[in-house]
């Protein structure tokens, strides 16, 4: 093993060893960075990155992008968009047994259109859907364990964080991103309703039969309530796709669009906006700081030698395309138990996707692929980051024993689906290469 290598694993241990001691994972990651390049480079090279970098990343323009999304989904939540989803695809599957659940799925779906933060997906859902299914005689694990699954559709169905930042590291389209993501998250979401009925009729105890019923009048009126996630889907991925709005522009467009909905039908009031801004610059300020940090990590590990010493010992050692993806799973299914997906990324993408250019795997499918495997990693026991969010909103309704049973059926569901988007990547790559 080479002394870069040495180095790079060394500081790769430091940095999971600091997270460890409870210090925050972008201070983690920077400062081994900064002591990485002080040692590579010297003070003088160490000074003027620490200097240049972060104004180089808060000054691009496509990093405006981020804080446009979060602002969309932000107002989106305030103004009440998400509960009239719910309610409007409630009343089509009620009279379906396990209609709630499917609900909470199809629901969780289309707000993953307008918001690109699972874990903000899955405590909204907990907040409005858990009550009402455990008050129907739901099962309490099964019930947390689809929301905190359902909640993972955001980080492929755009405009998803996790590709801003994944598109952002590499270098790669964050439009083409965004729209690969597309049919793989629609793919699980389908996956999700095929699953729920099979469950009710292997635990008929699990999902009691439903007794509430909507006439077809009272169900096209409640058709009204998703005319503004329609709206801001069709103006930010239809601008997208047809090549008329590049994503920042997108971004702006659908957080005015968001607004101006909210405005006209009296459903915000300035303390709610007030509030969407200052959250909206609080996780824009969070994510600049894990992005930075990464950045300087990734030169640091450039610098030394480590990436290209990496991926020559990889694609030396004699293993293939497929067996690196299987680490790659593997790894991500373990890191997932301990840290937030957007760190992930941050701390693996600088070593991991040279060796995947190495291989010559499309760097788009594999984006996918890697959001895909990272998501898995944040709902699987025992410390699943998005379970213990939903436990955290559920008010005490659910304990994280009985999520830990619910969220079993879609872990594996989830890994069905991978493997199903690793063998077939053209349905990551269709819309792509199909855009205008």
């Amino acid at each position: 093993m080479t002394d870069a290598l040495i180095t790079g694993f060394c500081a790769i241990g430091a940095m999971i060893a600091l997270s460890a001691f409870g210090i925050p994972i972008a201070f983690s990651i920077g400062i081994v960075g900064a002591v990485g390049l002080f040692l590579v480079g010297g003070p003088t090279f160490l000074w003027v990155m620490v200097q240049s970098l972060p104004y180089s990343v808060a000054s691009e323009y496509s990093f405006a992008v981020i804080p446009m999304f979060v602002l969309m989904g932000t107002i989106a939540a305030y103004s009440g968009i998400i509960g009239e989803l719910y309610g409007a695809v409630n009343r089509w599957m009620e009279g379906v047994r396990g209609g709630l659940l499917m609900a909470t799925t199809m629901a969780s779906a289309g707000f993953a259109a307008i918001s690109g933060s699972t874990i903000v997906n899955a405590a909204m859902f907990t907040r409005i859907a858990l009550p009402e299914v455990i008050a129907r005689g739901y099962h309490k694990g099964l019930s947390a364990g689809v929301i905190a699954a359902a909640g993972t559709f955001a980080a492929l169905i755009p405009p998803s964080l996790t590709f801003v930042v994944f598109g952002i590291l590499t270098e790669q389209s964050i439009g083409r991103l965004f729209m690969a993501g597309i049919l793989p998250g629609l793919l699980t979401a389908g996956c999700y309703l095929i699953a729920i009925p099979t469950i009710a009729r292997l635990r008929p105890d699990w999902i009691p039969p439903s007794k509430t019923h909507w006439s077809l009048r009272d169900k096209v009126v409640g058709l009204k309530g998703i005319w503004p996630m329609l709206v801001l889907v069709f103006i930010v991925l239809g601008g997208i796709y047809s090549g008329i709005t590049p994503p920042t522009t997108a971004g702006a467009l659908g957080a005015t669009g968001a607004l101006a909905i909210a405005l006209v039908r009296r459903r915000i009031s300035a303390a709610q906006i007030w509030s969407s801004m200052r959250e909206t610059a609080e996780l824009t300020a969070v994510l600049f700081v894990l992005i930075i940090a990464g950045l300087l990590f990734s030169r640091f590990l450039v610098l030394s030698g480590f990436v290209s010493d990496l991926t020559d010992l990889v694609t030396g050692s004699g293993l293939s395309a497929g067996g690196f993806i299987v680490v790659m799973v593997l790894m991500y299914f373990l890191l997932g138990m301990f840290i937030d997906p957007l760190s992930m990324l941050v701390m693996t993408v600088p070593f991991v996707f040279p060796v995947i250019n190495a291989y010559g795997m499309d760097p788009i499918w594999f984006g996918v692929i890697l959001c895909k495997m990272i998501e898995i990693g944040v709902i699987t026991p025992p410390v699943g980051l998005n379970l213990f969010a939903v436990v955290s909103a559920s008010d005490g309704r659910v304990s994280i024993g009985e999520v830990y049973v619910g969220i079993l059926p879609f872990i594996l569901i989830e890994l069905g689906v991978l493997l199903i988007l690793i063998l077939a990547p053209g349905i990551s790559t269709f819309l792509p290469d199909t855009m205008m």
